[in-house]
């Protein structure tokens, strides 16, 4: 079952050394309107069938987009795939900035 994570709680967690691989699933665009402010893998929603094999089935995946649906969807995909532990980032990139860093444009 995909476990939702809040931007906070995705950032205590990581601040106590769990490790994770944060997996944007946003389109090129709305990473440069709004930024992920920590390193982080890039693979697009539509993308990801034909690149999962760029990722690690046996690490703990923290899927983001902008609000939490498409992230969710992913989430789900990969964990039918057998990827070990995966997280969706509840609220998404929407929900860092308005919670987390403020610094990060809204759109």
């Amino acid at each position: 079952m995909v476990v939702g994570l809040t931007p906070a709680q995705f950032l205590e967690r990581r601040g106590h050394g769990e490790a994770f691989v944060l997996l944007d699933v946003r389109e090129v665009w709305e990473t440069v309107v709004a930024p992920v402010p920590i390193e982080h893998r890039h693979i697009p929603m539509g993308e990801i069938p034909d690149r999962l094999a760029e990722l690690e089935t046996d690490l703990n995946t923290v899927v983001i987009c902008h609000a939490g649906s498409r992230s969710m969807e992913v989430a789900r995909y990969l964990e039918r795939r057998g990827f070990r532990a995966v997280f969706n980032l509840t609220g998404g990139i929407d929900a860092w900035s308005r919670d987390v860093n403020g610094t990060i444009p809204r759109y």
